[in-house]
Protein backbone atom coordinates (compact mmCIF):
# COMPACT_ATOMS: atom_id res chain seq x y z
CA UNK A 1 0.00 0.00 0.00
CA UNK A 2 2.79 2.44 0.83
CA UNK A 3 4.46 1.93 -2.56
CA UNK A 4 1.17 2.45 -4.45
CA UNK A 5 0.30 5.53 -2.36
CA UNK A 6 3.72 7.06 -3.01
CA UNK A 7 3.51 6.55 -6.79
CA UNK A 8 0.01 7.98 -6.98
CA UNK A 9 0.17 10.82 -4.47
CA UNK A 10 -1.54 13.94 -5.74
CA UNK A 11 -2.90 12.23 -8.88
CA UNK A 12 -6.37 11.16 -9.90
CA UNK A 13 -7.14 7.46 -10.38
CA UNK A 14 -6.88 7.82 -14.17
CA UNK A 15 -3.58 9.69 -13.99
CA UNK A 16 -2.17 7.22 -11.50
CA UNK A 17 -3.12 4.28 -13.74
CA UNK A 18 -1.56 5.96 -16.73
CA UNK A 19 1.70 6.45 -14.84
CA UNK A 20 1.86 2.78 -13.82
CA UNK A 21 1.07 1.63 -17.37
CA UNK A 22 3.85 3.84 -18.75
CA UNK A 23 6.37 2.50 -16.23
CA UNK A 24 5.34 -1.07 -16.95
CA UNK A 25 5.73 -0.57 -20.72
CA UNK A 26 9.13 1.04 -20.25
CA UNK A 27 10.44 -1.97 -18.28
CA UNK A 28 9.01 -4.58 -20.62
CA UNK A 29 6.02 -5.46 -18.43
CA UNK A 30 2.70 -6.22 -20.09
CA UNK A 31 -0.35 -4.75 -18.37
CA UNK A 32 -3.79 -6.00 -19.26
CA UNK A 33 -6.74 -4.34 -17.59
CA UNK A 34 -9.90 -2.42 -18.40
CA UNK A 35 -9.22 1.27 -19.11
CA UNK A 36 -12.05 2.37 -16.80
CA UNK A 37 -11.08 0.15 -13.82
CA UNK A 38 -8.58 1.73 -11.41
CA UNK A 39 -6.11 -0.41 -9.50
CA UNK A 40 -7.45 -1.46 -6.10
CA UNK A 41 -6.44 -3.88 -3.36
CA UNK A 42 -8.45 -6.54 -5.20
CA UNK A 43 -6.89 -5.65 -8.58
CA UNK A 44 -3.32 -4.42 -7.88
CA UNK A 45 -0.88 -3.48 -10.63
CA UNK A 46 1.45 -6.27 -11.81
CA UNK A 47 4.87 -6.46 -10.11
CA UNK A 48 7.77 -4.70 -11.80
CA UNK A 49 10.96 -6.78 -11.95
CA UNK A 50 14.10 -4.81 -11.24
CA UNK A 51 17.44 -6.38 -12.16
CA UNK A 52 20.12 -6.24 -9.48
CA UNK A 53 23.84 -6.73 -10.23
CA UNK A 54 23.71 -10.37 -9.07
CA UNK A 55 20.24 -11.32 -10.29
CA UNK A 56 19.49 -13.47 -13.36
CA UNK A 57 17.85 -10.43 -14.93
CA UNK A 58 21.06 -8.39 -14.82
CA UNK A 59 22.16 -7.07 -18.20
CA UNK A 60 24.89 -9.60 -19.02
CA UNK A 61 24.06 -11.68 -22.10
CA UNK A 62 24.09 -15.43 -21.71
CA UNK A 63 26.90 -17.40 -23.28
CA UNK A 64 26.14 -18.81 -26.72
CA UNK A 65 26.62 -22.51 -27.29
CA UNK A 66 30.17 -23.50 -28.12
CA UNK A 67 30.78 -23.60 -31.86
CA UNK A 68 30.40 -27.03 -33.45
CA UNK A 69 33.42 -26.57 -35.71
CA UNK A 70 36.96 -27.06 -34.53
CA UNK A 71 38.81 -29.78 -32.75
CA UNK A 72 37.88 -31.53 -29.51
CA UNK A 73 38.70 -30.14 -26.09
CA UNK A 74 42.24 -31.09 -25.02
CA UNK A 75 43.11 -31.37 -21.33
CA UNK A 76 46.05 -29.19 -20.24
CA UNK A 77 46.03 -30.43 -16.64
CA UNK A 78 46.01 -34.13 -15.76
CA UNK A 79 44.84 -33.62 -12.16
CA UNK A 80 47.84 -35.54 -10.87
CA UNK A 81 50.95 -33.49 -11.58
CA UNK A 82 52.33 -30.24 -12.99
CA UNK A 83 53.12 -31.97 -16.30
CA UNK A 84 53.18 -29.26 -18.98
CA UNK A 85 53.35 -26.49 -16.38
CA UNK A 86 56.04 -24.81 -14.32
CA UNK A 87 55.81 -22.55 -11.30
CA UNK A 88 55.95 -18.98 -12.51
CA UNK A 89 59.04 -17.14 -11.32
CA UNK A 90 57.26 -14.38 -9.44
CA UNK A 91 59.06 -12.64 -6.59
CA UNK A 92 57.35 -13.41 -3.28
CA UNK A 93 55.36 -16.27 -4.74
CA UNK A 94 53.52 -18.85 -2.65
CA UNK A 95 53.82 -22.63 -2.98
CA UNK A 96 52.22 -24.49 -5.91
CA UNK A 97 51.00 -28.07 -5.54
CA UNK A 98 48.57 -30.63 -6.91
CA UNK A 99 46.10 -32.12 -4.45
CA UNK A 100 42.93 -34.21 -4.94
CA UNK A 101 42.71 -33.40 -8.63
CA UNK A 102 43.19 -29.66 -8.13
CA UNK A 103 46.06 -27.35 -8.92
CA UNK A 104 46.58 -25.24 -5.79
CA UNK A 105 48.14 -21.77 -5.89
CA UNK A 106 48.80 -20.85 -2.29
CA UNK A 107 48.93 -17.28 -1.03
CA UNK A 108 51.93 -15.19 -1.95
CA UNK A 109 52.45 -11.72 -3.29
CA UNK A 110 51.82 -13.24 -6.72
CA UNK A 111 51.63 -16.97 -7.39
CA UNK A 112 51.13 -18.77 -10.67
CA UNK A 113 51.89 -21.45 -13.23
CA UNK A 114 53.06 -21.06 -16.83
CA UNK A 115 52.51 -23.49 -19.72
CA UNK A 116 55.83 -24.91 -20.94
CA UNK A 117 54.82 -26.31 -24.35
CA UNK A 118 54.62 -23.04 -26.26
CA UNK A 119 55.21 -24.72 -29.61
CA UNK A 120 51.86 -26.57 -29.52
CA UNK A 121 49.86 -23.56 -28.36
CA UNK A 122 47.52 -21.89 -30.90
CA UNK A 123 47.78 -18.11 -31.12
CA UNK A 124 44.41 -17.37 -32.72
CA UNK A 125 41.05 -19.10 -33.26
CA UNK A 126 40.90 -21.12 -30.08
CA UNK A 127 39.16 -21.35 -26.72
CA UNK A 128 40.59 -22.02 -23.29
CA UNK A 129 38.45 -22.97 -20.31
CA UNK A 130 38.98 -23.83 -16.65
CA UNK A 131 37.28 -23.95 -13.28
CA UNK A 132 38.69 -21.57 -10.67
CA UNK A 133 37.97 -21.01 -6.99
CA UNK A 134 39.19 -18.33 -4.60
CA UNK A 135 40.15 -20.32 -1.51
CA UNK A 136 41.15 -17.39 0.65
CA UNK A 137 42.04 -13.74 0.18
CA UNK A 138 40.22 -10.93 -1.56
CA UNK A 139 41.88 -10.23 -4.89
CA UNK A 140 42.12 -11.88 -8.27
CA UNK A 141 42.15 -15.66 -8.15
CA UNK A 142 42.44 -16.16 -11.90
CA UNK A 143 44.67 -13.90 -13.94
CA UNK A 144 44.62 -15.88 -17.19
CA UNK A 145 47.31 -14.72 -19.63
CA UNK A 146 46.84 -15.98 -23.19
CA UNK A 147 48.07 -15.21 -26.72
CA UNK A 148 46.19 -13.05 -29.22
CA UNK A 149 48.22 -13.54 -32.36
CA UNK A 150 51.69 -12.22 -31.57
CA UNK A 151 50.52 -10.30 -28.51
CA UNK A 152 49.68 -11.44 -24.96
CA UNK A 153 46.58 -10.42 -23.02
CA UNK A 154 45.19 -11.26 -19.57
CA UNK A 155 41.63 -11.95 -18.41
CA UNK A 156 41.42 -10.81 -14.79
CA UNK A 157 38.79 -12.40 -12.55
CA UNK A 158 38.18 -10.73 -9.18
CA UNK A 159 40.88 -8.06 -9.16
CA UNK A 160 41.26 -4.62 -7.59
CA UNK A 161 39.91 -5.62 -4.20
CA UNK A 162 37.88 -8.63 -5.29
CA UNK A 163 35.24 -7.69 -7.86
CA UNK A 164 36.79 -6.35 -11.08
CA UNK A 165 36.58 -8.44 -14.25
CA UNK A 166 38.11 -7.44 -17.57
CA UNK A 167 41.03 -7.56 -19.98
CA UNK A 168 44.49 -6.19 -19.26
CA UNK A 169 45.43 -4.38 -21.29
CA UNK A 170 43.67 -2.64 -24.18
CA UNK A 171 45.35 0.47 -25.61
CA UNK A 172 47.45 0.60 -22.46
CA UNK A 173 44.45 0.61 -20.12
CA UNK A 174 44.14 -2.25 -17.63
CA UNK A 175 41.10 -4.28 -16.57
CA UNK A 176 39.88 -1.63 -14.16
CA UNK A 177 39.92 1.18 -16.71
CA UNK A 178 38.91 0.03 -20.19
CA UNK A 179 35.74 -0.84 -22.08
CA UNK A 180 35.73 -4.43 -20.77
CA UNK A 181 35.58 -3.44 -17.08
CA UNK A 182 32.78 -5.14 -15.17
CA UNK A 183 32.07 -5.98 -11.53
CA UNK A 184 30.97 -9.27 -10.03
CA UNK A 185 30.65 -10.74 -6.56
CA UNK A 186 32.91 -13.76 -6.03
CA UNK A 187 32.32 -15.89 -2.96
CA UNK A 188 35.33 -17.67 -1.52
CA UNK A 189 34.99 -21.43 -1.69
CA UNK A 190 32.83 -21.47 -4.83
CA UNK A 191 33.87 -22.78 -8.24
CA UNK A 192 33.47 -20.49 -11.26
CA UNK A 193 33.73 -21.62 -14.86
CA UNK A 194 36.03 -19.35 -16.87
CA UNK A 195 36.18 -19.46 -20.68
CA UNK A 196 38.03 -17.26 -23.17
CA UNK A 197 37.59 -17.33 -26.94
CA UNK A 198 40.14 -15.68 -29.25
CA UNK A 199 39.35 -15.22 -32.95
CA UNK A 200 40.66 -13.07 -35.79
CA UNK A 201 38.12 -10.37 -35.00
CA UNK A 202 37.57 -10.31 -31.25
CA UNK A 203 38.14 -11.57 -27.73
CA UNK A 204 35.19 -12.99 -25.82
CA UNK A 205 35.08 -14.29 -22.26
CA UNK A 206 32.49 -15.85 -19.98
CA UNK A 207 32.17 -16.60 -16.28
CA UNK A 208 29.69 -19.42 -15.83
CA UNK A 209 26.98 -18.54 -18.37
CA UNK A 210 27.50 -14.77 -18.18
CA UNK A 211 29.29 -13.11 -21.06
CA UNK A 212 31.73 -10.66 -19.52
CA UNK A 213 33.84 -9.62 -22.53
CA UNK A 214 32.95 -9.13 -26.19
CA UNK A 215 35.44 -6.74 -27.71
CA UNK A 216 36.74 -6.19 -31.22
CA UNK A 217 40.51 -6.29 -31.48
CA UNK A 218 40.67 -4.36 -34.74
CA UNK A 219 42.88 -1.30 -34.38
CA UNK A 220 43.55 -1.95 -30.68
CA UNK A 221 46.89 -2.30 -28.94
CA UNK A 222 46.85 -5.52 -26.90
CA UNK A 223 49.32 -6.08 -24.07
CA UNK A 224 49.77 -7.24 -20.48
CA UNK A 225 50.85 -5.59 -17.27
CA UNK A 226 54.53 -5.87 -16.48
CA UNK A 227 53.77 -7.93 -13.35
CA UNK A 228 52.57 -10.93 -15.41
CA UNK A 229 55.32 -10.89 -18.03
CA UNK A 230 56.53 -14.27 -16.72
CA UNK A 231 53.10 -15.80 -17.46
CA UNK A 232 53.59 -15.64 -21.25
CA UNK A 233 52.51 -17.23 -23.50
CA UNK A 234 49.91 -18.99 -21.34
CA UNK A 235 49.70 -18.76 -17.58
CA UNK A 236 47.39 -18.45 -14.60
CA UNK A 237 48.24 -16.22 -11.65
CA UNK A 238 46.80 -14.91 -8.39
CA UNK A 239 47.46 -11.76 -6.38
CA UNK A 240 47.80 -12.05 -2.59
CA UNK A 241 45.17 -14.79 -2.78
CA UNK A 242 45.00 -18.58 -2.63
CA UNK A 243 43.20 -20.34 -5.49
CA UNK A 244 42.30 -23.81 -6.73
CA UNK A 245 42.12 -24.68 -10.44
CA UNK A 246 40.85 -27.72 -12.34
CA UNK A 247 39.50 -28.82 -15.74
CA UNK A 248 42.00 -26.69 -17.68
CA UNK A 249 41.25 -27.34 -21.36
CA UNK A 250 41.94 -25.90 -24.79
CA UNK A 251 40.14 -26.23 -28.11
CA UNK A 252 41.05 -25.00 -31.59
CA UNK A 253 38.24 -23.44 -33.62
CA UNK A 254 39.55 -23.88 -37.17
Amino acid sequence: MKARWFIGVGLSNAARCGLVIALSALLGCQTQRSADRPYTAAHPPPPIAIATPNSPAASRPAAPPAPESGGPWRALFDGKSLAGWTETDFAGRGPVKVSEGKLILETGLMTGVTWTNAADLPRINYEIALDAMRVEGSDFFCGLTFPVGKDPCSFIVGGWGGGVVGLSSLDGQDASQNETTKYMNFQNGRWFQVRVRVTDAKIEAWIDSDKMVDVSTEGKSISIRLEVEASKPLGIATWNTAAALKNIQLKTLK
